[in-house]
């Protein structure tokens, strides 16, 4: 090995140093209480890597010994495309030094800032590679148990990574009789509660409630359990006590509440999580440009719900009689249509909708076309009167104050009505505004 002398008395590293004749060490890329990281090259490959630094001195001292070891034990073991990877181990008598894949996109968590919130098509390609990355390593008898943005790297292509495996354990790790662990470990927000109740917990649940806090964040751009006074904070964990911000769609909703379920027992599994109607997003991928297209659905739609004026309300309302703006009516004698008030955010009747072709609506298929206001559904199987094309779209009266107009625009009229009577309406009628 080179002169070790080189790293200077901060710490830092030079440049020229070349470890053990194989890494020519770079510029430090970021640091802990006990370990340094440095970007290196493969002197052989002309690889760029990252070196992990661990001071000996220091892990004996704090007790950590043994998580050292079983880190880099799992990083071994656990091979997977979305997870950093590990290339080898290497020692003098001072330091421990691990070789591992350079994950030159940074930090999940300084996209999230940087962005504020990741916009729900995005997150949702994030949360499927760390589902499916979490369910491998499970698969291993792995738990990471320290689950968070700041531990999630993304590379040049936007793929994530799944690093810093320091407070994950194997599936018999610390087991009592009672066959769970028992090691207090996490970061506070992002910790299960039944970690908090020191009773013991299976690891594998605990990393499915970090998993839902990732997604929350992901959407939200903020914290859903957050408190300056820790045991405040801890109470609303305990309950599962959060709010969702006006933005997220109803399947989000309904992931999120299933995967922060305060009960262990009854929180979401991961083959549930797969079969979700958010993870899956059947529309996406069912080609909806393509059928859309067939009937003239295909880039369409405003930006912003349009602001109604007198002579659009006049429209609506056939006349000066205002009332049908405020409740239910019937559409002309096919009883095929609906028209009310909501004080819900335009996202919520989109997501409403757009859950119906997600598998609410019965057997059958449907595929989305949508913008921020408008959402049209389209069948994928043909009626007696070609595919049933539903569209709702959302005006503004005020800023508290949203109308919504949904309407049958192609196929059988008897189909339409019974679609409507079975599933439209009992999907939206929670957000009527009755005045």
């Amino acid at each position: 090995m080179a002169d070790m002398r080189r790293i200077n008395s901060t710490g830092s590293m030079d440049k020229a140093t070349v470890l053990h004749g194989k890494y020519e060490m770079g510029r430090l890329l970021g640091h802990g209480n006990f370990a340094k990281v440095y970007m290196a090259r493969d002197i052989k490959s002309n690889r760029i890597v990252a070196i992990k630094v661990v001071k000996k001195e220091m892990v004996v001292r704090v007790g950590m010994v043994e998580q050292v070891k079983r880190e880099i034990s799992v990083m071994k073991m656990v091979k997977h495309p979305n997870v950093v990877e590990i290339y080898e181990v290497m020692a003098t008598k001072s330091n421990i030094y691990i070789a591992m894949e350079f994950v030159q996109g940074g930090e999940l968590f300084a996209k999230i800032v940087r962005a504020g919130r990741i916009k729900e098509d995005v997150a949702r390609v994030y949360f499927r590679q760390l589902i499916s990355t979490v369910d491998h390593c499970h698969s291993r008898g792995v738990c990471h148990r320290d689950l968070k943005p700041e531990n999630l790297l993304l590379d040049l292509n936007g793929n994530l990574k799944i690093a810093d495996f320091g407070f994950s354990a194997f599936a018999d790790d610390h087991l009592r009789a009672d066959g769970l662990l028992h090691t207090t470990c996490g970061t506070p927000a992002y910790v299960a509660p039944e970690i908090l109740s020191k009773r013991g917990y299976d690891g594998a649940k605990t990393d499915i409630w970090s998993c839902g806090v990732i997604l929350y964040v992901l959407l939200a751009g903020r914290l859903p359990f957050t408190d300056q006074n820790l045991p405040s904070m801890y109470k609303k964990i305990y309950k599962g006590e959060f709010k969702f911000p006006a933005w997220f769609s109803y399947n989000a909703r309904r992931l999120i509440t299933k995967l922060l379920d305060p009960k262990p027992n009854t929180r979401l599994t991961i083959p549930k999580i797969i079969d979700s109607q958010w993870f899956k997003n059947k529309a996406e991928e069912t080609g909806q440009g393509q059928i859309g297209e067939s009937l003239g659905l295909g880039q369409w739609g405003k930006d912003k719900p349009e602001v109604l004026n007198a002579f659009h309300i006049i429209s609506l309302s056939e006349g000066f009689d205002l009332s049908p703006l405020f409740e239910e009516k019937k559409r002309e004698k096919e009883n095929e249509g609906m028209r009310f008030a909501t004080r819900e955010p335009a996202s919520e009747v989109i997501s409403r909708m757009e859950a119906l072709a997600n598998g609410e609506g019965g057997s059958r298929k449907f595929v989305v076309n949508k913008s921020e206001n408008e959402i049209r559904l389209e069948s994928v199987e043909r009626g007696r009167k070609g595919r049933l094309v539903v569209a709702a779209e959302v005006f503004s009266i005020s800023k508290e104050v949203l109308v919504v107009d949904v309407k049958r625009e192609y196929g059988d009229s008897l189909d339409c009505k019974i679609f409507f009577s079975d599933h439209i309406r009992p999907a939206l009628k929670d957000i009527v505004w009755e005045s």
